[in-house]
């Protein structure tokens, strides 16, 4: 028979429960791929413990693929986090016409809840970093480039993203960053034809980010859907214009 006192809870290792701390500063988006990590002296002072049990720690993370060590370099955040939706497919999809309307519907989705959910949990910090990435569009209006641009908005909706502290949809569209940079920038482009658009563009992103800033949720969804049907609507129409004169030159061509 086993005494009862015999039978002991088994503690978990210091090293387990130090990866499982920097595992979910990974998964919250406090360490980002390719972000390196401070030296081992900083981290073992930061969590209080010795430095081969933080050593232990950061081998069993390497060992799950979460970081890799540079010889005298220092240990990063694997950049292969996000390689599971960045093949070739996306590729494809980046050059294909109507999947650049497919994509647009599903930043409708998750920019839409993203902004909802920042409004509710966001934090001052998380609000002044929307305002910078808000600013930073400006400036990078200024050098006029559509590939700035259209990063500085990304990173905009990165930073709402964050803001909603649903992890997810954090790396979800962060793995997804090369498509839907690429998906800006394409209509960056094609609403270059119009470039009294722009202005209302840019009001209706000034408006979701008060509305985010005021803690106010449902006002925050409306104006990011808003601010995306508008661009829906102008490229659909763009669209048809461009096909209705394609239409017009093969018929001229024909006498």
């Amino acid at each position: 028979m086993v005494s009862i006192n015999s039978v002991r809870t088994k503690q978990p290792k210091l090293s387990d429960m130090i990866m499982s701390q920097l595992e979910q500063m990974i998964v919250e988006g406090s360490l980002k791929a390719g972000q390196k990590l401070p030296p081992e002296r900083e981290l073992a002072v930061q969590f209080d413990v010795s430095r081969p049990s933080l050593r232990e720690a950061i081998q069993k993370l390497e060992a799950k693929g979460l970081v890799t060590r540079k010889q005298g370099g220092g240990t990063f955040v694997s950049n292969n986090l996000l390689n599971g939706l960045s093949d070739p497919l996306f590729d494809l999809m980046s050059k294909s016409h109507e999947s650049q309307f497919d994509l647009l519907e599903f930043r409708y989705g998750i920019e839409g809840m993203s902004a909802y959910y920042a409004a509710m949990r966001g934090t001052p910090a998380d609000f002044e970093e929307i305002k910078r990435k808000h600013e930073d569009i400006g400036n990078a209006q200024i050098e006029n480039n559509y590939r700035t641009e259209a990063e500085a908005v990304f990173e905009f909706y990165i930073a709402i993203c964050a803001a909603s502290h649903n992890a997810i949809m954090l790396h979800l569209a962060r793995s997804m960053s090369s498509l839907i940079i690429d998906n800006i920038e394409q209509n960056l482009r094609v609403l270059a034809q119009r470039p009294d658009i722009f202005s209302k563009i840019t009001e209706y992103r000034t408006q979701l980010m008060n509305a985010i800033l005021s803690g106010q949720p449902q006002k925050a969804w409306g104006a990011s859907h808003r601010h995306l049907a508008l661009i829906e609507e102008v490229l659909l129409e763009l669209t048809q214009e461009r096909s209705r004169m394609e239409r017009s030159m093969r018929r001229m061509q024909r006498y």
